[in-house]
């Protein structure tokens, strides 16, 4: 079956095409070094074809949660080292989601004495800092110069990214963060060259990615896309709209020769979906959301019997597993994933689900 053959996209060497999706852990401590938990998560996952890490902030004051990692100082830059070493001592493939948290954050989690989005509107909702819950606070309303600035921000964290000996980067342009904050008109009040019309709201976007691929190249840069997930504020509800917006994006990435394009949707096979992969023209990951886990039968569906997208991204069934693509290869048992252990700073729940071949050896 496909879905278990190798593929390459641009420079990146997938042994599969069962890709682990980012997913938010908040095991890096204080000051968001990678340590002996990380290295130790993502080593055990290396069988898959490729892994795409938690989102990591590009600036500190685009750090969302306690416990996130960075790619900013030597520190960081030194643990992440150690991680890719550890994947591809294991031969696989590993890329650094970027993700700036934008206006989903508090300053008492980024510890800098203003969040920032494109206009001063807060996101809905309560935060968890390291002393409780809080209120969303308002953001700073990022001047026309800023966005620049912000630009840059992602170019060299896809820098600091390679230099740690990562395969590439993936510019997180979803789930209500920085970039998709810019492109919805509920979230995006500008009223300069980066608000207004949905070719003026996907700017961002564009120019981020633009900005990461001449910095690292466009056969090592991807973007993670989210359209219609009505998540965290950032509401894309007006159809019309929504494709004006992300056909803008598919057409300005489509020039780069992007390695990837990884799209957050709960109907990958619907017509959106597949208008922003026939106009992107890069090669396409799909991930079916949050409402049901992934199954085998779903992913040989998307890969191999409808041609839906070129690989599949997997969330809870990767953090359970951590040899998915074995076991879906021989159509093996899983282990069940543990909700409550999602987030937190120990092994439990993290490093401790054991692989097919340990399972066999106690029965």
């Amino acid at each position: 079956m496909k879905l278990f053959e190798p593929t390459s996209f641009g420079a990146l060497r997938l042994s599969n095409r069962v890709v682990m999706a980012p997913l938010t852990r908040t095991r890096a401590g204080e000051h968001g070094i990678p340590n002996d938990l990380l290295v130790e998560h993502y080593r055990q996952r290396a069988g898959l074809g490729m892994i795409i890490t938690e989102g990591t902030w590009p600036v500190q004051e685009g750090r969302s949660y306690p416990g996130q990692p960075g790619i900013e100082t030597d520190e960081q830059i030194a643990g992440w080292r150690r991680v890719a070493d550890a994947v591809h001592a294991e031969g696989g493939t590993i890329v650094m989601q970027l993700m700036h948290g934008g206006r989903v954050s508090h300053p008492d989690i980024s510890q800098t004495p203003r969040i920032v989005a494109p206009s001063a509107i807060a996101a809905p909702g309560q935060t968890h800092t390291a002393t409780g819950k809080a209120d969303m606070p308002v953001p700073h309303e990022l001047t026309t110069a800023e966005v620049q600035d912000a630009v840059q921000g992602f170019a060299q964290a896809a820098r600091n990214a390679i230099a740690a000996g990562l395969d590439g980067v993936e510019v997180h342009g979803a789930n209500g963060y920085l970039v998709h904050e810019f492109m919805s008109p509920v979230s995006n009040t500008r009223t300069d060259q980066y608000g207004g019309s949905p070719e003026n709201r996907a700017r961002f976007a564009i120019e981020v990615t633009t900005a990461v691929a001449e910095a690292v190249g466009a056969d090592r840069t991807g973007i993670r896309l989210s359209p219609e997930h009505g998540i965290q504020g950032v509401i894309e509800d007006d159809a019309a709209d929504v494709r004006a917006t992300y056909t803008a994006i598919a057409e300005g990435l489509a020039p780069l020769g992007l390695a990837f394009i990884d799209v957050l949707h709960a109907e990958p096979t619907g017509g959106l979906v597949q208008h922003v992969r026939r106009t992107a023209g890069a090669p396409f990951i799909v991930n079916s959301g949050f409402s049901a886990m992934t199954t085998r039968e779903e992913a040989i569906t998307v890969v191999d019997d409808e041609d839906i997208a070129d690989a599949i991204a997997v969330g809870r069934p990767a953090i359970a597993n951590p040899d998915l693509a074995h076991r879906w290869e021989q159509d093996a048992e899983l282990n069940e994933p543990r909700p409550e252990l999602f987030y937190g700073a120990t092994a439990e729940g993290y490093t401790d689900y054991p692989s097919l071949a340990e399972v066999r050896a106690t029965v």
